[in-house]
């Protein structure tokens, strides 16, 4: 990197850590919004060479900023980036892959167990005071015992997932774009497919033209009354409102969402339902893993301008050789 600092900008809000941390290298220009743009100056449009975002990054930014290289982009998924604009132009996007991937396979086994077994509103009844006033909290009416269970998605975090389901003993099938050769699961060559064969249904998908609204009331009429719905990917891949019929008529037995259509508004018809187990998008959430995600986006950001090679460049952008 020369001496003269380098300009990257941040549209917006993201951890203090990615701040800190490229303010040691970088001179930093924040706006409040990629809709801000509109107040830099020319001189310091010109100036921006990277960007670290976590959210939105639209097409209008990208092209706002003629001397853009890279966009470093805080999280797995990079929807909020506009990656087609900015391959147009050349510039790479990076992504923070496998450094959350534990944490995020680990809340989703929490959160499907939670559903099932109810352990937040038991955890409720005994601070309440109602097991010693009304005795034992009632029986769940489910268990994880004897599940099968389907996962939409399985590449990294998704393996993750079924790896720790694997001591839990249930059947596990899966269903991807393509199946792989290295796992012992059961394939299925559609999701629909895939919900008629199992009576719990996994998603861990990125948020694409072709998974939004995938999980649809087709998809939930086929894995049935006894049927669960953990969601940990986007939650532009359900049907919100068909997932609410089915949850209140019965359709399918519970739910278990981290993630929703329109964050962080989520419709009262839902939380109103007892037989869904809630959590506000906290699958990555700990500290640890926060600050490991920071630092891969400032790291890649160095690499990028040291070595003209992003770490972890996402499948769709150029990666100079």
């Amino acid at each position: 990197m020369s001496s003269e600092r380098i300009a990257v900008l941040i549209p917006g809000r993201i951890h203090a850590r990615v701040r800190a941390r490229l303010a040691e290298d970088f001179a930093l220009v924040e706006i409040d919004s990629a809709e801000a743009v509109e107040r830099l100056t020319e001189e310091e449009r010109r100036s921006v060479r990277g960007a670290a975002v976590s959210g939105r990054f639209p097409a209008s930014l990208i092209a706002a900023l003629p001397n853009l290289e890279m966009i470093g982009s805080f999280g797995v998924g990079y929807d909020g980036v506009d990656v087609k604009a900015a391959t147009s132009r050349g510039v790479v996007v990076s992504n923070t892959p496998d450094v959350l991937n534990d944490e995020v396979a680990d809340t989703t086994i929490a959160l499907l167990l939670n559903t099932l077994r109810q352990f937040p509103a038991a955890e409720t009844y005994l601070r309440a005071g109602r097991w010693a006033a009304e005795g034992p909290f009632p029986l769940s009416p489910m268990s994880l015992k004897g599940r099968r269970v389907g996962i939409h998605g399985l590449g990294r975090i998704g393996l993750e997932i079924a790896e720790r389901l694997v001591p839990f003993k249930v059947e596990i099938s899966y269903h991807t774009r393509r199946p792989r050769s290295d796992v012992p699961f059961t394939y299925h060559d559609s999701l629909l497919g895939l919900a008629r064969a199992v009576d719990t249904l996994i998603s861990i998908v990125p948020a694409t033209p072709e998974t939004k609204g995938a999980i649809n009331a087709e998809v939930l009429q086929a894995l049935g009354p006894q049927g669960v719905l953990i969601n940990v990917g986007r939650g532009s891949t359900v049907d919100q409102p068909a997932l609410i019929r089915a949850l209140e008529n019965g359709t399918i037995a519970a739910a278990g969402l981290d993630v929703y259509a329109d964050e962080p508004q989520v419709p009262n018809e839902l939380i109103a339902l007892e037989n869904v187990s809630l959590l506000p998008h906290v699958a990555s959430a700990s500290v640890p893993t926060r600050n490991a995600m920071a630092d891969l986006v400032v790291d890649n950001l160095k690499s990028w301008f040291d070595t003209g090679k992003a770490i972890t460049p996402v499948p769709e952008t150029p990666q100079a050789s």
